[in-house]
């Protein structure tokens, strides 16, 4: 089945509007076209690895943490049987699981292609994975819950403000607010938090502001070129008309002429008797 118009623009600036219509249209339906067709056939990042006991179970994907931090701690003193069975691992593996730094840890599991795993903190980890390059992802959920302190001298007559201060702004979300504008809005690989890696992104208008850009250029230009036909065409109007009247004077010269001709069209002969 086609569908069509009878009528077509004879104007330039009528077959401007319809050319950048149609082009207009044309972009939208193949840039959602390519969008669904990219949601349908993505192909996600596939882990081997969803959760501390598929790291435990396994040994070819190697796994460490920070040399000195908390989460070291966390597993040395850990009395659940996968945490132990890991920490048996990381202090006994050859070479070092253990890295001096955040960013040296980051370094090994981007130079590992996929066979080392590097544990650190949630809050930590979210902020990396919203960073470029863009190539880590968060795997699985948290081993344990933690809370972040502001430390102050023992017996200071700061603390009492300070944490009514903190418990006022997380009672009111303003944390949550700053966490997701640093950490996500401010991001470099996409908004959308911890688990951005199952999403796709969406065709938003900033993907095709370009192509409105044209649409409203291409209505400015036909809206320019009528206005050139319209004055072009009153000029050429204006010169035929000036053409085709005469001035008064010319036309009541050319009306005595006239009479004229028609008296003496109606003269009468009279013949004469002697």
């Amino acid at each position: 089945m086609q569908q069509g118009c009878d009528i077509s623009p004879r104007s330039l600036s009528g077959r401007i509007v319809g050319g950048v219509w149609w082009f207009f249209t044309l972009i939208i339906i193949s840039s959602y076209t390519a969008n669904l067709a990219a949601f349908l056939t993505v192909e996600r990042m596939v882990s081997p690895i969803e959760s501390a006991e598929d790291l435990a179970k396994q040994t070819e994907i190697a796994y460490g943490t920070l040399e000195a931090g908390s989460t070291k701690e966390f597993f040395r003193r850990s009395k659940i049987a996968v945490f132990e069975k890991m920490w048996t691992y990381m202090k006994s593996a050859e070479p070092s699981v253990f890295v001096r730094t955040t960013e040296e840890g980051m370094i090994r599991v981007r130079k590992s292609k996929g066979k080392y795993a590097y544990l650190l903190e949630s809050t930590m980890n979210e902020y990396i994975e919203q960073r470029k390059p863009c190539d880590t992802m968060k795997v699985g959920g948290n081993l344990d819950s933690k809370g972040y302190g502001i430390a102050t001298p023992k017996g200071s007559a700061l603390r009492n403000p300070v944490n009514l201060a903190v418990l006022k702004l997380n009672e009111q979300g303003l944390l949550d607010k700053l966490k997701n504008k640093w950490w996500y809005d401010k991001g470099e690989c996409g908004s959308g938090g911890g688990d951005s890696k199952d999403k796709t992104s969406a065709l938003s208008l900033s993907n095709v502001a370009g192509v409105f850009y044209i649409l409203i250029g291409g209505l400015g230009l036909a809206m320019l070129v009528a206005l050139i036909e319209f004055c072009y065409k009153s000029r050429s109007e204006s010169k035929r008309m000036k053409r085709f009247s005469l001035p008064p004077a010319l036309k009541h010269t050319q009306n005595q002429r006239k009479i004229s001709n028609h008296s003496s069209g109606f003269n009468v002969t009279i013949s004469q008797h002697a």
